[in-house]
Order: structure tokens, then C-alpha cells, then sequence
């Protein structure tokens, strides 16, 4: 037999790590460092070059 569980503590910690959970998957997707957001910015940059020098002038 296990010991007593109080269900609203129980079910407010699973809140907490669902939160936590989703806190950190946005952390990775959303925060990089400055030199990231510059090396992402230089290389959209540089593709976006790229890709106006091969349209057709019409």
C-alpha cells in the first residue's frame, strides 16, 4: 500500500513539468545566440541573392 497523495498537489505538478517541458522545447527552438541570428541573416541574405540573380528578365 502506498501513502497518502494529495490529488490537487499531484495534478499542479503535472501542470509544473508539462509547463517546464514546453518551456524548454521553445528555449531550443526560439533562443540562439547573436552570432546565430547573424549567420542565419547573412545566409537568407546570400540565398535571396542568389536566387533574384537567376530570374528571368522579362
Amino acid at each position: 500500500m502506498s501513502g497518502i497523495v494529495n490529488l490537487n498537489r499531484a495534478r499542479k505538478d503535472r501542470a509544473r513539468a508539462e509547463k517546464r517541458r514546453e518551456a524548454d522545447a521553445n528555449a531550443a527552438k526560439f533562443s540562439r545566440t547573436k552570432a546565430e541570428r547573424l549567420t542565419e541573416a547573412a545566409r537568407a541574405a546570400r540565398e535571396a541573392a542568389i536566387l533574384e540573380g537567376h530570374k528571368r528578365e522579362e
